[in-house]
């Protein structure tokens, strides 16, 4: 890679560049834009976002509906803005360019993100969220022991009328987790609930307690609490 050409403005030949990622969008849209861009000039004034794969080779890695429309539009070449070719440059590319939504980590999130987050989902149209008490949702997530959270099951352990299955599935494309790993002796009773009854299995194995692999998850957590 030429480390100078990066954040520059280039203009590229079209055939020097690929895409391994579509556009979702219509076709209508895809035509349409491109008879308007063949009409008042031929220049894509809103640049692609690429990373050099090769000698003159690219690929796009952001902006891919301009792309598809200049492919459509046949134009021979194309205004390019030069990325460099790490996960971290190619994942905010397609956020800022509203290709991917980005996501909170709810591991640590503060109740500023969770609200907004939750807010944004619950005042989508036709969301499966609507009737979810905004405030207490965000409390009690907020005050849930998130870190040790391996899945976004526990929220419906919380009573804030977020419910297994579709409920629960949106929030997936607000969320994230990156756990800590669950030490080996928890006793504190509001964490012990939040855990699968395989977790806490294991937890009671560990620590010795016999018998564990025949109780209950009430059971185990009065057990491991103290």
């Amino acid at each position: 890679m030429k480390i100078d050409d990066i954040g520059n403005l280039m203009y590229l030949y079209r055939k020097e560049i690929s895409s391994c990622v579509g556009t979702d969008a219509p076709e209508f849209l895809i035509k349409s834009t491109a008879q308007a861009l063949n009409n008042l000039g031929g220049r894509n004034w809103i640049p692609i976002i690429v990373k050099e794969t090769g000698e003159d080779q690219y690929e796009v890695i952001g902006n891919s509906f301009i792309y598809a429309v200049a492919e459509e539009a046949r134009l021979d070449k194309v205004w390019c803005i030069i990325a460099d070719d790490s996960k971290e440059t190619s994942e905010v590319t397609k956020i800022l360019a509203g290709e991917i939504r980005p996501k909170i980590n709810l591991s640590y999130a503060g109740r500023d993100e969770i609200k907004s987050a939750l807010e944004y989902l619950i005042e989508k149209p036709d969301s499966v969220l609507k009737r979810v008490n905004l405030s207490v949702a965000t409390n009690r997530i907020e005050e849930a022991p998130r870190k040790y959270w391996t899945s976004l099951d526990p929220i419906t352990t919380l009573k804030c009328q977020i419910t297994k299955g579709v409920k629960l599935n949106a929030l997936k494309e607000v969320f994230e987790l990156t756990p800590e790993t669950l030490p080996d002796v928890i006793k504190d009773p509001i964490i012990l609930k939040t855990l699968t009854v395989t977790e806490l299995r294991k937890m009671a194995k560990k620590r010795g307690i016999p018998g564990c692999s025949r109780k209950g998850k009430d059971e185990l957590v009065q057990i491991l609490s103290q």
